[in-house]
């Protein structure tokens, strides 16, 4: 049995979603708002958290942020009815299993919410729009989140979030080869690291606990990831 957390003012969806998860086992809480959300969060540890982007008072971007603050590990995912939502990228900053558009397959909802991994979130640094994109759906297949960076001055923008381990290529721009890593060292101390690479005559000078020659077996890979994720110290949790 695993527990979560929707986040939706429309009271109709938020009901049969939990319908839906309760018969299948689960325990669900619901709430109206961001601090409804937040009350619930304060002494509960979700399995997964699933909020609307836009919500009367606090809308689901700002929500996640806070519930991370009360919650480091918590997956969360956000629905929204309106594509070209501005706060949709500062939700995504903070590392998000799924956005997905309304109306919502619900079947495939619950696979997500049931896949979601606490702690899951994965750091991508890759300059290749196309590989970025199909790492962050394999990662999603597993239920981990990810957050990205094309460049190494990218990875210094990183919000503040908490991740278990990184994906990085070695070759990117904005410094020599390694330089990602580095600064992802530095930012993330200790930082469990998986090299990919196109280029035969690099090598990482940082330790690392994973290297993958591009084309690389994408479930090898993910292997990898998974091992990192099950060797994780798991986050505190939340006092009530």
């Amino acid at each position: 049995m695993r527990r979560y957390l929707i986040v939706d003012d429309n009271r109709d969806f938020a009901e049969n979603l939990a319908e839906i998860l309760r018969d299948a086992g689960h325990e669900v809480a619901l709430a109206g708002d961001g601090a409804e959300a937040l009350a619930l969060a304060r002494g509960t540890r979700f399995d997964a958290i699933l909020t609307d982007m836009r919500m009367p008072l606090m809308g689901g971007a700002e929500l996640v942020h806070e519930l991370r603050r009360l919650d480091p590990g918590a997956p969360a995912l956000v629905i929204t009815a309106y594509a070209g939502d501005n706060d949709l990228e500062a939700a995504r900053r903070e590392g998000l299993v799924a956005v997905l558009q309304k109306p919502v397959n619900a079947a495939y909802l619950v696979e997500l919410l049931e896949a979601a991994q606490r702690d899951g979130l994965a750091v991508v640094v890759e300059d290749d729009p196309r590989l970025a994109d199909n790492l962050c759906e394999a990662l999603r297949s597993r239920g981990f989140a990810a957050v990205t960076a094309a460049s190494v001055l990218e990875t210094e923008r990183l919000g503040p979030v908490q991740p278990f381990c990184a994906l990085v290529d070695l070759r990117v721009p904005g410094g020599p080869d390694g330089a990602a890593m580095q600064r992802l060292a530095a930012k993330y101390p200790g930082l469990p690291m998986i090299v990919v690479t196109a280029h035969h005559d690099a090598w990482p000078a940082l330790p690392h606990q994973g290297f993958f020659h591009k084309p690389f077996d994408t479930a090898s890979l993910l292997a990898a990831v998974e091992r990192l994720h099950g060797a994780r110290a798991p986050s505190p949790v939340p006092a009530p």
